[in-house]
C-alpha cells in the first residue's frame, strides 16, 4: 500500500498519504493501477460534462481535467524533451536543454501538438467511450516501466528520475499493465488493435531515444507517457477499428 500511495503522490496531485511516506523503491509497480485510478477520475468527470456540452467541450475538458490532476508532470516533460531532443544537439547538450526550466519554441510546439492530439482522439471516441477513457491512462503510465527497464538514466549526478532507476526491474515489475489488457479484451477488437499500436510506440519511443542519446531522462520518461496517450486515444478512435 505504501508504493500505491508514493505513485500517487508522484504521478498525480491527490492528496493521499502523511508527509515522509514517500517511497520511491516500491512506487514503479504501481504507476499503470495509478493510470487506471486517473483513467476512472477522468470517466466519471466524462460523463457529467456530457450531460452539460457537446462532445467536443467535454473532449477539450477531459483533456484540462487530465492536465489538473496530474500537475502537468507529463507536459512539462513533453516540452522540455523537445526542446533537448530537437535538432542535431550532442548528448551532454541535449541534456542540458532539457534541464533548463525554460520552454523553448519546440517544446511548447510538440505540446500545443501533443494536446491537440488527445482532445481529438477523445472527442471521436464512441463505443466503448468510458472504458478507453479508464484503460488509456493505464497504458499511458504503464509504457514509462519500460524506458526504467531498457534505458540507462541519463544524468548519474542525480534528477527528477533518478531514484526509479536505483535497481533493475524484474519482469513481474509489469504485472499491473495486465489490468488494462485483461479490461481492452472487452472491447472487441478494438481491444487488439490498442494493445498493438501500445507495443509499437512503446518500441518506436524507445528506439528513438536509444539511437538519438543513449539514455532516458525523468523528462524523457513524462514525453514518453504523454505521447503514449495522446497518440493512443487519437489512434484507437479510428473509424476502422469502431
Amino acid at each position: 500500500m505504501k508504493g500505491l500511495i508514493s505513485a500517487i503522490q508522484f504521478l498525480t496531485i491527490i492528496p493521499i498519504g502523511k508527509h515522509g511516506t514517500f517511497d520511491s523503491k516500491r512506487m514503479v509497480p504501481y504507476f499503470p493501477v495509478v493510470g487506471l485510478i486517473l483513467g476512472a477520475l477522468l470517466a466519471i468527470f466524462d460523463q457529467a460534462v456530457l450531460r452539460l456540452w457537446p462532445a467536443p467541450v467535454a473532449a477539450l475538458l477531459d483533456v484540462v481535467f487530465l492536465a489538473i490532476i496530474t500537475g502537468a508532470l507529463h507536459i512539462d516533460g513533453l516540452g522540455d524533451t523537445a526542446d533537448g531532443l530537437y535538432g542535431n544537439w550532442p548528448r551532454e547538450k541535449a541534456l542540458a536543454i532539457m534541464k533548463d526550466s525554460r520552454t523553448g519554441v519546440m517544446g511548447l510546439v510538440a505540446i500545443v501538438m501533443g494536446l491537440s492530439l488527445k482532445w481529438g482522439g477523445i472527442m471521436c471516441l464512441d463505443a466503448h467511450r468510458s472504458l478507453l477513457l479508464i484503460i488509456i491512462p493505464a497504458y499511458a503510465r504503464g509504457g514509462m516501466l519500460s524506458g526504467i527497464r531498457f534505458l540507462e538514466y541519463g544524468r548519474p549526478e542525480g534528477g527528477t528520475g533518478h531514484a526509479l532507476f536505483d535497481e533493475v526491474l524484474h519482469p513481474f515489475v509489469f504485472m499491473g499493465l495486465l489490468i488494462p489488457v485483461a479490461l481492452s479484451f472487452f472491447i472487441g477488437w478494438r481491444g487488439i488493435w490498442l494493445n498493438f499500436i501500445f507495443v509499437f510506440l512503446t518500441i518506436t519511443i524507445l528506439f528513438f531515444y536509444k539511437k538519438r542519446i543513449g539514455c532516458i531522462t525523468g523528462d524523457m520518461l513524462g514525453a514518453m507517457a504523454e505521447i503514449l496517450e495522446s497518440m493512443l486515444f487519437l489512434l484507437v478512435a479510428a473509424g476502422g477499428f469502431s
